[in-house]
C-alpha cells in the first residue's frame, strides 16, 4: 500500500440537512489508515452546461477547480442521493461540465458511490444511472461492497445527523478499506 491515498469525496446533494452529507461527514472515522479524504469544492456553483458558453467564454471556474482536485486524486468517492431514479440534476451537471474538458479528469481514475435515501432501496436505481456515465466517461467503477443506507431516518441521530447505525458504519468501513485497495490495484 501506498503511504497515502487521497480520496476526493463528491457529496450530490445540497441540502444542509442531508443524509448524504451527513454520511460524507462519518466517512474520516471509518476510513483505513492510508486513504485520506478531500471535500470536493462545491458543485452547487456550476451554470447549467451549455456548449455555446463552453464555446464562448471557456470552462467556468468551478468546473475548472472540480476537475483540477478530481485529476489530484487517487480516487473519487461519490455519496449522494436519488432523485426521480436518478442522478441529482446538479451532479449530473457537474459530471457533464468536467467530461467535456480535455485531459477528461474521470478516465482512468477509480471511483466508488454510496447514497442513502429514506426510502427502503438507499438510491440503488440512482447507482445504476452513475455507473452508465462513468463506465462512458471510462472510469474504473469499484465494485463490492454497495452502499445502499436505506431508511436512513433510522441510521442517523435526529438532532445531529451522526451515523449511528453500526452495522452502516461496518459495511462502509469495508468498502472503503477495499476500495483503499482496488485504487492501488488499479494504478499499477
Amino acid at each position: 500500500m501506498a503511504d497515502q491515498l487521497n480520496v476526493l469525496v463528491i457529496c450530490g446533494s445540497l441540502r444542509k440537512g442531508s443524509y448524504n452529507a451527513a454520511l460524507t461527514r462519518a466517512l474520516p472515522a471509518l476510513a483505513p489508515p492510508e486513504m485520506k479524504l478531500i471535500t470536493a469544492p462545491t458543485i452547487g456553483t456550476f451554470p447549467l452546461y451549455n456548449a455555446d458558453v463552453q464555446d464562448s467564454s471557456g470552462f467556468p471556474g468551478p468546473a475548472e477547480e472540480l476537475a483540477a482536485a478530481i485529476r489530484a486524486a487517487d480516487g473519487v468517492l461519490f455519496v449522494t442521493p436519488e432523485y426521480n431514479w436518478s442522478m441529482p440534476g446538479v451532479l449530473k451537471n457537474a459530471i457533464d461540465w468536467v467530461s467535456r474538458m480535455k485531459n477528461q479528469p474521470f478516465e482512468g481514475k477509480s471511483v466508488a458511490i454510496q447514497s442513502a435515501s429514506q426510502g427502503p432501496l438507499g438510491g440503488a436505481r440512482m447507482q445504476y444511472h452513475w455507473r452508465m456515465s462513468m463506465t462512458f466517461l471510462k472510469a474504473y467503477i469499484f465494485g463490492t461492497p454497495e452502499i445502499f443506507v436505506g431508511n436512513a431516518a433510522s441510521k442517523f441521530d435526529k438532532e445531529t445527523l451522526a451515523l449511528t447505525d453500526q452495522p452502516t458504519k461496518d459495511i462502509v468501513k469495508q468498502q472503503l478499506a477495499a476500495f483503499a485497495k482496488f485504487i492501488e490495484k488499479m494504478k499499477q
